[in-house]
């Protein structure tokens, strides 16, 4: 983080704050390499809260510049006008992601909205709060193409796919995370937006173990896949992904679709499209969903990747 740089994000977090979104969004992207020095940290809009995020550790003297800077901006026009009134710095680098809380009383725990749809997440105490900003057009996508369908939502995590489905009109959703506290949290989210939890379902298993319980509760008309790039002892992207790929035609009932998501920015869009042409050959790539334009990337292939297959196309 040069001078040059800390000024460049001075001035755009000014400029952002001045007309703040009413609901939550990335206000600096600077992982998509597009503001040179600037690539390891991002700002997020957290409806009041600010959220700074460092993916790499700094000098101590840039650690210390980048300080200054955010103070300078709580003093500022912009940052009074904007209604924020916590601002926090989060250490992602750390084994703990240690945060620290610059301006505001420490918060355990906040609600965001997105799309009219509310989704609680954890400040301070997880390295990932609960809402993935950069998937908002998959999750738009997925309203608006679940209505009467049965949806199965692999890899759930908090169940934002499952929220904005069941929001548009889905028969039913499973589903399916390791983590129980994750699945939890997606209990939450549903009952703040005031869903049927009848149409439900959460299955806190882990995915290749639980390959019977999950075809017994199909076929489904909509499968979503967003795995994590890694997850100790029980994915690994480059190898793991393809033994999902393949069970996908028993899964998915006719005309079934697929939403298939990576955001690792050493794989390309092809590694999905082949992937599923080469052991899922009855699907076929019908288009890739945009990334919301707060998600600016030096070059798209290295940017969450979201696509489309539809069976029997």
């Amino acid at each position: 983080m040069t001078p040059e740089a800390l000024t460049t994000l001075h001035q755009h977090l000014l400029t952002a704050l001045q007309a703040v979104p009413a609901e939550t969004r990335r206000l600096f992207h600077g992982r998509g390499r597009c503001w040179p020095g600037l690539e390891q940290l991002t700002v997020d809009w957290l409806q009041g809260v600010v959220l700074v995020s460092l993916f790499k550790e700094p000098e101590a003297l840039q650690l210390a510049a980048l300080k200054q800077l955010l103070q300078a901006i709580v003093q500022s026009a912009a940052w009074q006008a904007s209604g924020a009134h916590t601002l926090v710095l989060q250490h992602r680098y750390t084994l703990q992601s240690d945060t620290e809380w610059l301006v505001g009383e420490a918060i355990d725990e906040w609600t965001l909205t997105e799309g009219g749809l509310r989704y609680r997440v954890d400040l301070g105490r997880k390295q990932n709060n609960g809402l993935f900003l950069d998937m908002r057009y998959g999750r738009d996508w997925v309203r608006a193409n679940a209505g009467g369908k049965r949806v199965l939502n692999l890899f759930a995590y908090t169940c934002g796919f499952s929220v904005a489905a069941i929001e548009g009109g889905a028969q039913h959703v499973v589903n399916l995370d390791m983590s129980r506290a994750a699945l939890s949290r997606g209990r939450d989210n549903h009952r703040l937006n005031g869903h049927d939890m009848s149409k439900v379902t959460f299955l806190g298993h882990e995915l290749f173990k639980s390959w019977g319980k999950v075809k017994s509760t199909g076929p489904y008309d909509l499968v979503i896949i967003d795995p994590p790039s890694f997850q100790k002892g029980s994915f690994l992207l480059t190898k793991d992904y393809q033994r999902v790929v393949r069970r996908l035609p028993e899964l998915l009932g006719e005309n079934g679709t697929v939403l298939a998501c990576m955001n690792d920015p050493a794989l390309g869009s092809d590694f999905l499209i082949d992937g599923v042409t080469r052991d899922a050959p009855s699907l076929r790539f019908v288009q890739r969903l945009d990334n919301p334009p707060e998600f600016p990337d030096a070059d798209v292939e290295c940017g969450l990747k979201a696509l489309v297959f539809r069976q029997g196309v």
